[in-house]
């Protein structure tokens, strides 16, 4: 617990300290509410109206998970493709890096040109974001394996799945996890921009919707709503890998 104290309370002093100067910059300066609204303006606008942002939040969140796992599964399934057949590995591994070098956004209209307004698109578009890390991460975690634990279970005679299973997978646990911290938060960037496409009653219409009327209070509710719910994300899938890695004592020694 005191551990945990010690980790949380020094961002969250200098969160309040930000908040607090924010306020009291917008209120010396007189600063216009549609150029900069201060916290407590957005904080009044945020509980003006919970229902329909709790509901567009939800919305968003639906769409958020499911693009996430869609991604997750891409990236695990093209990283040991990759692992198991080095050819394809050499073959397509630059293209996938290449894939990163488009614009979400500029890819955005072609999506919807082929795919039409619907779901479809916009999961293509989160699956695009998060599959990368993933992909990238365990590639890297696999080919970390102790190389003298590789060579004696193939000594004892260990099939490829076997060593995957037993010996691949449990090394490359780290480095997957680290990968699905960062496509967790990445994925509600693509959701966002996923709603920007067109149709959707999410947190990212809402936010085009408040742009068209210069409502700057409501976007910067929005934006929190996005911070909060990537935060929320990360926090989860920290939780899963402390679940699922656990260290031996003697082991944190050395």
């Amino acid at each position: 617990m005191r551990s945990w104290f010690k980790m949380v309370w020094p961002p969250l002093v200098a969160v309040i300290l930000f908040i607090l100067i924010w306020q009291l910059g917008t209120s010396v300066f007189a600063i216009d509410k549609w150029v900069l609204p201060s916290p407590s303006d957005i904080g009044r606008e945020a509980a003006a109206d919970p229902a329909n942002l709790w509901t567009k939040t939800l919305s968003t969140l639906q769409l958020t998970l499911l693009g996430l796992v869609i991604g997750l599964a891409v990236g695990l399934i093209i990283a040991i493709a990759l692992h198991f057949i080095p050819v394809l590995k050499s073959a397509l591994y630059p293209l996938i890096i290449l894939s990163q070098n488009i614009p979400t956004i500029a890819l955005a209209p072609l999506l919807v040109v082929w795919f039409g307004f619907d779901l479809t698109p916009k999961l293509i578009i989160i699956t695009l974001v998060c599959f990368f890390p993933v992909a990238v991460a365990t590639l890297d975690g696999l080919s970390r394996t102790d190389h003298v634990m590789l060579n004696y279970m193939r000594m004892i005679g260990a099939s490829k799945g076997q060593i995957f299973r037993k010996l691949e997978l449990p090394y490359a646990l780290p480095s997957i996890l680290s990968g699905v911290k960062i496509a967790s938060t990445y994925s509600v960037m693509g959701a966002i921009i996923a709603e920007w496409m067109g149709s959707g009653s999410g947190i990212g219409q809402y936010m085009m919707m408040q742009k068209s009327s210069f409502r700057t209070d409501r976007i910067f509710v929005a934006i929190m709503i996005i911070v909060v719910m990537s935060l929320l994300l990360f926090t989860l899938i920290v939780l899963l890998e402390k679940w699922l890695i656990r260290y031996k004592p003697d082991q944190e020694k050395h």
